[in-house]
């Protein structure tokens, strides 16, 4: 059986997605989205738009249909796992696993991998992104955190939305990339022309992204890149933005004769475990492709 739930608005001229999300916090965005597009969140007993504005005293009813049962099989694919308790687990992603299934990916995820691990996993809400509370690119590597409850799961998620989890990448960007420390704040959605892509664009949503140069390679910069935001694509987008795009990234930079994908590694995640409360951070190693990159450059 699905639920009904009754809302009243009392923030006039807030999104209608963002409203919900907000109330139910046991509702990601996307899934928010998704009942609004599918007809299951209404106002005053009418279907609307995921950007409706709402006015003071309006009637939202969301009703969730009862989840349908897992298109989604355990595989044997090989993971690495950082950490594991009763709540989450930690893993090492290679590049090239894409996280979850999708249009043209719909086997061989690391969803898959999960629940041939732990087939509990499949219990949770999201018949098809069971745990994930974020992502990385298919050609992105490094440091994940999966959850392995509802409680947890909703942990995580407060956590991201309080930007307290702390992120950090390692990406060589091309050019000598100055000042040596700085933050790029320039909101990022949709790009205009080509919706596959995002863009910095003027109505797009805030994004924040704090960067350190580790090392000057020649004509290439290696960099920690701290997003305090996680707009899609974010840390590519922000650095092509300003003139110095990651080296192999062949959507918002050029392709590279180093890299058979875009240099951008997830080193480090840390965050508050849900069981206890206690902050830890997990650390990723460059992976031998990226390691191997910096070699020939010299």
């Amino acid at each position: 059986m699905g639920n009904t739930f009754y809302l009243a608005a009392d923030a006039p001229g807030t999104r209608l997605d963002r409203f919900v999300s907000e109330k139910r916090p046991e509702l990601s965005r996307t899934q928010v989205q998704r009942l609004i597009e599918d007809g299951f969140i209404t106002v005053n007993n009418r279907p609307v738009k995921t950007s409706h504005r709402l006015t003071a005293g309006d009637k939202i009813k969301i009703a969730i249909p009862p989840p349908l049962p897992s298109p989604l099989s355990p595989e044997d694919v090989p993971i690495t796992i950082l950490y594991e308790d009763n709540d989450v687990i930690v893993v090492d992603k290679p590049a090239g696993l894409t996280v979850h299934p999708a249009p043209g990916h719909p086997r061989g995820t690391l969803v898959n991998a999960l629940l041939a691990h732990y087939p509990r996993l499949s219990e949770l809400s999201d018949s098809l992104r069971p745990g994930i509370v974020h992502r990385l690119d298919r050609d992105t590597s490094g440091v994940m955190v999966i959850a392995k409850n509802k409680s947890a799961e909703m942990s995580l998620v407060n956590q991201f939305k309080e930007r307290t989890i702390k992120k950090t990448y390692l990406t060589l960007v091309q050019g000598k990339l100055t000042p040596e420390q700085g933050i790029i704040e320039a909101a990022i959605g949709r790009h205009p022309a080509d919706r596959k892509k995002m863009a910095v664009v003027h109505e797009g949503r805030e994004a924040r992204t704090r960067y350190r140069v580790v090392q000057y390679l020649e004509n290439y910069t290696l960099l920690e890149v701290m997003p305090e935001t996680g707009r899609t694509h974010q840390i590519r987008v922000h650095l092509s933005a300003i003139g110095y795009p990651v080296v192999g990234d062949a959507v918002y930079g050029v392709k590279s004769p180093l890299l058979s994908r875009q240099f951008l590694h997830a080193h480090k995640l840390g965050f508050r475990l849900p069981s206890t409360g206690d902050f830890k951070e997990f650390t990723s190693p460059l992976p031998e492709d990226l390691e191997r990159a910096l070699r020939e450059i010299g």
